[in-house]
Order: C-alpha cells, then structure tokens, then sequence
C-alpha cells in the first residue's frame, strides 16, 4: 500500500539540523524528498566528525532523501530551480529574513510559479521585530529564553543543554506546520506560507513555566517541582526514578526497604513530598545502595517508573530498540557499513524502510529527468556550473 505521503515532493533547501530533520521526519511517511544543495554542498556536510568519509551529524539527519546541486546564484540554475517548484508541492528554507527575496525564492515569487504551493521558511527569531535577522543557533535560543539558566538551577550559572533540543523540536515543528498546511490544501486547494522559528520551538518548550499570573512576583518558581524525583548513585551505576502516584511511591517504599515512610501522612501526596523532599531523599539513597542499578531496573520493573542510566551506544543492541525496530543498517559509498535509527514514526500501513543520506549530487541526472529535463539541458546545466 502507498505511504501516507506517497506522490508529494518537498524541495528542501535547508542545512543545519532543523530544517534538514524536519524534511527528513516527511520522508519517514512517504515524502520524496529532493535535497537541493549549493555547489560544494550545505554546511553540515563539514562540521566535525570523527566518522570518516561522511559526517556523522549529515548521516544522521538527511536520511530519506536524494541530493541534487543547484546554484541558485546562477541564473540557468535558478531557472532550473523554478521549474523543479513547478512540480513540486513544498519547499522548505532556513534562510535568514532577508535572502529569499535576493535570491529571488520568496514565497510571492514562488507562488507565481506554483500558486498552490505550500512554503516553509524556518529562522531564529521570527520573520518581524528587531532580531529577524540576527543569526540564531539552538543555543543561542537556549540562553536568549531562560533555558540555559534554568538548566544551571540555585548557582545563577547559566548552563547550555546538550543534544541540540530547541533544533530537534523545531523540526518537529516543521513537520507538523507543513502536514497541517497540506491538509488545509487538500480541503481548499489554496497553498500558504508556514513559518517555524527556534525562537517559537524554545517558548513552546517551556509551556508549563511560561505563565506569568498577575499576582505573582518575577522569581516565582516556574516549574513542576521535582519533589524526590532524580539520579541517585547505587551499589554500581546510576537510576533515574520518579515515583509522583500513590501506587508507585508505595511500591518504591517497599523496594528500598522503608515501608513505613508510605504510611506516613507527611508523605501521603506528591505536594507533601515535594515540599520536604530533603527529609526523603537521605533515605532513599541509603536505600538504593543495596544493589545495582541494572538490578534495581529488573527488580522495580512495571511497579516503580525507573530506569539505569546508559550510555547512547547501548542502545544499538538493547532488546527494546530492536523490537521496535528502530535500528536499521545502510551501507554507503564511503563511509561503508553503519547503523542508524530506521523512522521516527511508524504508520499501520505502507510503512517502508528508511533509506541513507544521499552523497553530494548523487541523484542530480536522475532528479532533473524526473522534473522533466533532456539530456541536452542537464548536460547544459553542467557545462555552465549551474548544476553538478
């Protein structure tokens, strides 16, 4: 059966990670993908790695697509470009506010070219107001938002996160903006310009503690409260545990061999714990030293939400991964065999496996045949730089 998003081409010109991710997330579910590359290739495909031939950070982001090089700043090549868009349903930029219109690809100009097209442009800041053309970096965004000082908690250090977070929700953000926008169109047949910033994917993950009450003072504590929830050092390793429900701090009580602190009515609800937390925690460190992390996850399995703390590469061979299926291999022209997660969703039906990041150009000819290219005209790009 066709994937769900089977038939639909998106020109995606982004690079980084937000962009190239989102794109990627519409090729999980059926999206060909055409990956427009400047000449020389995006940025990522040079950003450092210890992985030889090919990136580690390109690999792992540009999966489900074809790569064609196209000089936008050449007039055969932009030419060329608008005629892929003809044909095309999405295109896709993380271009600051001002480039589109100077490389002649803003959504006005494209949408003369395809009027149903839907456009997504993806920036740091938004399209308006003082910052739109400032460059944005996930962190960048982390610090500019009160991520990175709320990371650093009671020392007043801010403290950046790891993993790149406000860049992978954004291209959450961009999937669901482009898939709502195709909906829109299926219903209208009219195409729309869909905007997604870092600026926006980092308030959004703060929903929770971006309330501000009219009665409440500035330093007021935003978050959930943690309560006794955390990392706790065991007999060897380390286990995160969260135990908010009735059910569950019972069941933790019990474990860690303090069964009366589960009758105690100073400690009979979440709000209670979390406000005496430090008269709790002391016993359940204590209590977590009798064994391993490994075997306190196998003992506290289904009664207590816990888990060890593991390092990324255990994940390749864990068993849950694999029965999800979410390690696939691909074997590539140069950086030879490797493993990497197969889809971010799965889908009832249609569901085919993910294929590898494309090599820099590596489907031009074939993309351009496809768009309705001769021979004579790709061989005409070539000759001219305006393709490769």
């Amino acid at each position: 059966m066709p994937e769900a998003l089977e038939g639909i081409v998106v020109l995606d010109l982004t690079a980084y990670l937000a962009g190239p991710y989102g794109c990627a997330l519409l090729g999980d579910v059926g999206a060909d993908i055409v990956k427009i590359e400047p000449p020389g290739g995006e940025a990522n495909r040079y950003y450092p790695s210890t992985l030889g031939g090919e990136p580690r950070g390109y690999l792992g982001i540009n999966r489900n697509k074809r790569s064609i090089v196209i000089d936008l700043k050449n007039a055969d090549g932009k030419a060329a470009f608008y005629r892929l868009v003809e044909k095309a349903d999405v295109v896709v930029h993380n271009f600051r506010t001002r480039v589109p219109r100077s490389l002649g690809i803003d959504y006005e100009t494209l949408r003369s070219h395809r009027p149903d097209l839907i456009y997504c442009s993806v920036t740091g800041y938004g399209e308006s107001g003082p910052l739109q053309n400032h460059p944005g970096y996930d962190t960048v965004l982390q610090n500019f938002t009160g991520i990175s000082l709320m990371q650093g908690g009671d020392t007043g250090t801010p403290e950046t996160m790891r993993g790149s977070i406000v860049d992978y929700y954004t291209a959450s953000m961009v999937t669901i903006g482009i898939l709502s926008a195709l909906v829109h169109r299926l219903r209208t047949g009219e195409g729309q310009h869909v905007r997604a910033s870092l600026m926006r994917s980092a308030i959004a993950l703060q929903a929770h503690r971006f309330i501000w009450a009219e009665s409440e003072s500035r330093n007021v504590e935003r978050g959930f409260g943690a309560g006794i929830g955390g990392t706790y050092e065991t007999k060897e390793g380390y286990l995160y545990l969260q135990a908010t429900t009735p059910a569950f701090w019972k069941n933790l009580c019990k474990h860690i061999g303090f069964p009366q602190l589960a009758e105690d009515p100073r400690y009979d609800t979440h709000v209670k714990r979390t406000a005496v937390c430090d008269e709790i925690i002391p016993f359940i460190k204590e209590g977590l030293k009798q064994h391993t992390a490994l075997e306190w996850e196998k003992m506290m399995l289904g009664e207590v939400p816990c888990i060890a703390a593991r390092p990324l590469e255990d994940m390749f061979d864990h068993p849950q991964i694999l029965a999800e299926g979410l390690v696939v291999e691909h074997d590539h022209p140069k950086v030879g065999k490797y493993r990497t997660m197969s889809k971010a969703v799965q889908m009832g039906v249609g569901d085919r496996p993910s294929t590898r990041a494309p090599m820099l150009g590596e489907h031009t000819d074939e993309i351009l045949t496809q768009f309705g290219f001769r021979d004579d005209e790709i061989a005409a790009l070539r000759a001219s730089g305006a393709a490769a």
